[in-house]
């Protein structure tokens, strides 16, 4: 389903600043960084908006959006079959649908989003570790 976070989440999640904690990392826990990242910068971009800082929220939705595009770089179609299809389109729906909560200034998609997100941050983050362990094919590393 995921080839290996290697190369393309690393380099998604060093363009949103936060190159300190994928140092050491592993595919897995790149991953998981992604899945936080954007989960922080949806809410923070809620809250943003409430607060009125519209500049502030379009930064954080842009970096969401291009946090998700980290995610589908990251998917394995031909391991990860129907599986990687159905991420890589819900991904692309997250991404529109923060677009639009930009563009109309709607919190409740922000929450949607962050909605969708959050079960399949879980999980990943409940993998065995021995699953963690496994070679996944394609490595981009």
């Amino acid at each position: 389903m995921y080839a290996t976070a290697g190369n393309a989440a690393l380099k998604q999640y060093q363009q949103v600043g936060a190159e300190g904690q994928v140092a050491d990392a592993d595919g897995h826990r790149l991953v998981m960084l992604l899945f936080e990242g954007a989960l922080e910068r949806i809410n923070a971009a809620r809250a943003a908006l409430e607060a009125g800082n519209l500049a502030r929220k379009g930064e954080l939705i842009g970096k969401a959006v291009t946090i998700l595009g980290g995610l589908r770089e990251t998917l394995d179609f031909e391991a990860g079959g129907e599986v990687a299809e159905n991420l890589d389109r819900l991904y692309d729906y997250m991404q529109r649908r923060l677009l639009e909560a930009h563009v109309k200034n709607r919190p409740e998609l922000m929450q949607e989003v962050a909605g969708l997100l959050r079960p399949l941050a879980e999980a990943w983050a409940a993998m065995p570790e021995e699953a963690r362990r496994m070679p996944l094919p394609n490595d981009r590393i």
